[in-house]
């Protein structure tokens, strides 16, 4: 959720944390931004009346880096050019401010619907192919070894093909470690180097997994 006031988003995680929603709250267009671009989410409920960079803008860049989470832009703005703006900047949804909290439920659950692509029996990326029916990978034909983790992990990046994946997410998301003391980081290294020792074997002309310094890691064609 991007609110930059504290009252209504505090009002609005409360309730819906209450729903049993997992809620992060940033309250600038430039934090936002940076926290899609590093994080996964379901859904994103988008004030556009922000400090600094317009909701506006904030969308346009999102949906020109290929960003596909569905965005609900909750606003004040309530002309018909306001909602015409806003959904040809890319926005899923629009509700106008003061809205029934149980009509924002319904459009999130509805989003969230939406947002959830079919699983495909087989991921590709470049010459990398991985059926998930058979576990089996495999780079340009030739079959790739991979542990349960490696395969986990591999999953995971090959899904969000293109985008920046933080070690806080991958923690998150291929770990289930949410509640540790001490970050992954070490690890999440080690198990990153050794899945690209296996998918960007030596003499590969293309690599495939990228690291993005300070930032996370990147599955793509070429250097991002």
């Amino acid at each position: 959720m991007v609110e930059d006031e504290q009252k209504v988003a505090d009002a609005l995680r409360e309730g819906l944390v209450e729903e049993h929603y997992d809620v992060v709250v940033e309250r600038t267009g430039e934090a936002a931004f940076f926290r899609i671009n590093t994080e996964n989410f379901d859904v994103i409920l988008l004030d556009l009346g922000l400090p600094g960079r317009d909701g506006l803008e904030i969308l346009s860049a999102l949906r020109q880096r290929g960003t596909k989470t569905p965005v609900l832009v909750l606003t004040a703005r309530d002309t018909l050019q306001d909602r015409v703006s806003g959904l040809d900047a890319g926005a899923d949804d629009y509700l106008i401010k003061p809205f029934a909290f149980a009509e924002l439920l319904a459009r999130i659950r509805a989003l969230a619907r939406r947002g959830r692509v079919a699983d495909a029996p087989r991921l590709i990326v470049g010459d990398l192919e991985m059926d998930l029916i058979t576990r089996k990978v495999t780079r340009s034909g030739t079959p790739i070894d991979l542990t349960v983790r490696e395969f986990e992990l591999l999953e995971y990046l090959m899904r969000h093909g293109g985008q920046v994946v933080s070690r806080e997410t991958l923690a998150r998301d291929v770990w289930k470690e949410t509640a540790r003391t001490t970050p992954l980081d070490n690890v999440i290294d080690v198990h990153i180097a050794r899945l690209r020792r296996k998918i960007d074997l030596e003499g590969t002309a293309v690599k495939l997994i990228h690291t993005v310094r300070g930032v996370g890691f990147m599955l793509r064609e070429g250097e991002p």
